[in-house]
């Protein structure tokens, strides 16, 4: 009988406990406020995909076919790299919070900054005479 059968707790599949990296079960606060930020980065994810597809379907007059394509194509790119990143941060998060180790570094921030800026920068470019 191990330590959380003992204490009622149902043990969780060994696939589970593999990809979450052992450790105590952390308070549910910070697993769910976890869970929150990973939602938070998702919501960005899929505004970026719809901003995306607003691009394409309506600003037929105002960009170039070769811009409008570069610029979706990296909407679309920046909304995969942050669905990804959101996902591994999750699991990083929730890895060291059942570890008691110290929080990783949040590397989507400066992704998403740099995909902004860049996105902004082309845009105004491409609209200012």
């Amino acid at each position: 009988m191990n330590d959380d059968t003992q204490r009622g707790l149902h043990p969780r599949p060994a696939p589970v406990r593999w990809l979450l990296g052992g450790g105590e079960e952390p308070d549910p606060r910070f697993t769910l406020a976890n869970e929150r930020t990973y939602l938070a980065w998702i919501r960005t994810a899929l505004a970026l995909l719809g901003g995306a597809i607003a691009l394409e379907s309506f600003a037929v007059g105002v960009f170039s076919a070769a811009q409008r394509t570069l610029l979706v194509i990296g909407l679309l790119l920046l909304s995969a790299v942050l669905s990804i990143g959101a996902c591994w941060r999750w699991l990083s998060i929730e890895r060291a919070l059942r570890q008691s180790a110290p929080l990783p570094v949040p590397l989507l921030v400066p992704v998403l900054s740099v995909g902004t800026i860049a996105g902004a920068a082309l845009t105004l470019r491409w609209l200012l005479p």
